[in-house]
């Protein structure tokens, strides 16, 4: 097209739409760029930072950095691999995460960037922090042991469902999940049909009832690694 934007990745020519974030013309080229708060359809967040690159060799989020022309974007650096590592790694010693128990496993994009990444156990020390489950609602449950704070369910309740059902509260270490009531979950107008329930990464928003109904071995991320959709999808077109 006339109006495309060209620039780089890690030395691939990549055309771009006028208004593309890096994240969205990499993705559109069958180019896989790690994420965890980003979900399209979602206004950027640049949150977790998984999706860190460099242009012109400053680093940005992919996510939320648009597209300009003759950028050169550096993707897949050792530099860039062992930043994502080691967030990664935080992001599991900073919660409860016990895949072997969790009914996301196999779903789980976190637990998929591991194993992308090669992470066997984290280097860091566990924190183990006391949080809560919230069973109140009759159809959902909300397990803030696994919350990685992305806000992929507060963006798609208030940009999708149009509720409100989920905000951040608190700053810095102390920053949680709260939903949109004096009490609880139970006490919000939140549905299992919400598409807030089904954005969550992780473990930590699961419907009832439904527990395992894919076995494990079975599922998305037990048979291929996480980003293969979007690095295949590009192969096909060629």
């Amino acid at each position: 097209m006339a109006n495309d934007i060209s620039f780089t990745i890690d030395g691939v020519e990549v055309a771009a739409a006028p208004g593309q974030t890096i994240i969205e013309a990499a993705e559109a080229a069958g180019i896989y760029i790690p994420r965890l708060c980003h979900k399209p359809g979602l206004e950027p967040f640049g949150g977790c930072r998984v999706c860190t690159v460099k242009s012109n060799g400053r680093p940005c989020s992919a996510c939320t950095q648009p597209v300009a022309p003759g950028m050169v974007v550096e993707n897949d650096t050792e530099e860039l691999r062992a930043l994502r590592r080691d967030l990664v790694e935080l992001l599991f010693v900073e919660g409860n995460h016990f895949c072997m128990f969790c009914e996301k496993s196999g779903h789980c994009e976190l637990q998929a960037l591991a194993y992308r990444f090669g992470i066997a156990a984290p280097r860091f020390d566990y924190t183990w922090p006391a949080r809560q489950v919230d069973m109140s609602h009759p159809d959902i449950l909300v397990d803030h042991n696994r919350c990685i704070l992305c806000g992929r369910c507060v963006r798609t309740s208030r940009q999708v469902d149009g509720k409100n059902v989920f905000q951040f509260v608190g700053r810095g270490h102390e920053k949680r999940l709260a939903v949109n009531a004096e009490a609880d979950l139970g006490a919000t107008d939140a549905a299992v049909t919400d598409a807030a329930v089904g954005a969550c990464p992780v473990g930590a928003l699961l419907k009832k009832r439904i527990g395992f109904a894919t076995p494990v071995g079975r599922r998305p991320y037990d048979e291929r690694p996480i980003g293969t959709d979007i690095e295949t999808a590009a192969a096909r077109k060629e």
